[in-house]
Order: C-alpha cells, then sequence, then structure tokens
C-alpha cells in the first residue's frame, strides 16, 4: 500500500503494542513506500517528531515542499534535514548551493535553508535520496559527507553471522548536528543480523531503512520490549519506525544494508542499554 504525501504515525505504549496483532504492527510502525517518481512522500512519527521520506526526481527536478502539517514558512525553518542517496548519482541545490552526491553518500541540510531541490543525472537510473528530519534548536553549517568523511567500525564475526561495516556520516563525530544522526550499516556476504546484541536507549527513537535486500529475499525486523519482543517482515526500500523503549534489530534471508537514523534528547552514539541475547523473550 502506498504512503500519502504526508501522513502521521501516533505514539504507542508498550501495553498497547502487547496486544497489536500483525496488520496492527505494520500500520503503525512499518513504512512501505518512499520512493514514487517525481514525488516527495513524508511519514511524521510523533516519537521525538522524527520525519522519513524520499525524493525520486526522474522527469526533471523535485522541490522539497513543506506539508502544511508543520505549520511553518518552508521546510527548514525549524528543522535539520538528512540525507543519504540510495540510487543513482544526483545532485541537491541548497539555496543556490549544488551538492552532487554519488551512491551511499550523504548531506546534512542545516536549519534556515530555504529552497531544496532535488535533481537525477540520468533518468534512466534516477537518485534516490532518503530523508530524515528531525527539529532543530540552532543552525548548523551544512556539509557532504563522502564515504571517505565517514567515521567507519566494523564489528561482529562470520562465527555469528552479524559481521559487518557500520558507516557513521551524520553524526557528532563527524559534523555538528542539533539532534540528527545517520549512519549506514553493511552486512558482509553470509551474515544476516544487525545489532546484536539488541538493545534499548530511552533518550532518543530511531528509524530503520533497508535496502540492498536482493529479489526474492527478506528481513524480519524486531521490535517490542526485550521480554516481549515482536517481529516485522521488511523488504526492500521500507523503512520502520523504532520507539525509544523498543529493540531494534533484524535478521535476513540475505545480507543487506540499512541506515540508521535516530533523534533525541543526547548525541552520545554509546548510549544505550544492552540485552543480553539469552534474556530476549
Amino acid at each position: 500500500m502506498s504512503q500519502p504525501a504526508f501522513s502521521s504515525r501516533f505514539t504507542s505504549s508498550p501495553t498497547e503494542v502487547k496486544g497489536m496483532d500483525t496488520a496492527q504492527l505494520r500500520q503503525h510502525f512499518l513504512i512501505e513506500t518512499l520512493f514514487i517518481a517525481g514525488q516527495c512522500p513524508w511519514v511524521l512519527s510523533f516519537y521525538d517528531r522524527y520525519m522519513t521520506g524520499g525524493a525520486m526526481p526522474v522527469n526533471g527536478p523535485v522541490t522539497l515542499e513543506t506539508p502544511e502539517n508543520l505549520k511553518a514558512a518552508y521546510f527548514l525553518e525549524r528543522r535539520e534535514l538528512g540525507i543519504i542517496n540510495v540510487g543513482g548519482s544526483g545532485q541537491v541545490v541548497a539555496d543556490g548551493q549544488t551538492y552532487s552526491l554519488a551512491r551511499k553518500e550523504a548531506l546534512y541540510l542545516g536549519k534556515g535553508t530555504q529552497q531544496v531541490e532535488f535533481r537525477s543525472d540520468d533518468a534512466a537510473n534516477p537518485a534516490k535520496f532518503y530523508l530524515n528530519s528531525a527539529p532543530a534548536h540552532m543552525t548548523y553549517p551544512s556539509r557532504k559527507v563522502s564515504r571517505e568523511d565517514a567515521d567507519v567500525v566494523v564489528l561482529g564475526s562470520q562465527e555469528t553471522a552479524n559481521h559487518r561495516t557500520i558507516n557513521k556520516l551524520l553524526v557528532n563525530s563527524v559534523l555538528p548536528t542539533c539532534q540528527l544522526q545517520m549512519g549506514m550499516t553493511e552486512l558482509k556476504p553470509g551474515s544476516v543480523w544487525n545489532t546484536m546484541p539488541a538493545h534499548t536507549h530511552d533518550r532518543r527513537m530511531e528509524v530503520y531503512f533497508y535496502f540492498d535486500i536482493p529479489d526474492g529475499q527478506s528481513v524480519c525486523h524486531f521490535m517490542g520490549e526485550p521480554q516481549e519482543t515482536r517481529h516485522i517482515w521488511i523488504q526492500n526500500e521500507q523503512a520502520v519506525i523504532s520507539p525509544n523503549w523498543s529493540i531494534h534489530s533484524g535478521a535476513g534471508t540475505s545480507n543487506y544494508t540499512f541506515i540508521w537514523g535516530m533523534a533525541g534528547e543526547n548525541l552520545d552514539y554509546g548510549d544505550m542499554d544492552v540485552c543480553p541475547i539469552p534474556e530476549l523473550r
């Protein structure tokens, strides 16, 4: 089912989620469609007022419009924006400044940026700009972050099927932001588990966007309280909202890549409460 141009997802307590069936879990937490040719759909989560969207310019540029629900003169009047290109090469034009983004390169746009336009270099292989936005209290400089600029960490092992490379792109070890943080985790062939051991973090929420899932394969995303887990099956180029009280982990039928984006009251990447694997229920 396609998402409308703008939709809201209200917060749900752990007690509510315990009673949800499969359809209800998907309705509240799964974002099924992010890339529509020539459009820029958005989903606003009331967890930290986080916004998740996508822009896929095909027959000409796509302009970052301001949803009426934001009650703002322009989209980034009181927000910051993180962009990671997961498609063909393209460009982002922000207040007259052009940023070229190859696949898996990132761009941060600070509060106060008024005009934003997305372009593809090749309509036959369009750019797919994955977008995350959070409220911002001050202006930080806009900046492109290439893969060479990333803070890279390799974790896990082949023996535990979670050998992965974490590319910290829009995080405070790379550039200043108000509260938005984004990065990309690439699982190596033969590895399928991400974020294991699982964890929660009370001071921020998170959104996972899964891509590079081969045809015919899927990822099972785990959520919920550590002793009350639930799961949602994810297809290629879909995202899932993770409340601050929920774990966020996944296992695929193949290796894949995912983008994590988060916001909250702190920028400490290591601020998390790890859930021992044998204690998960």
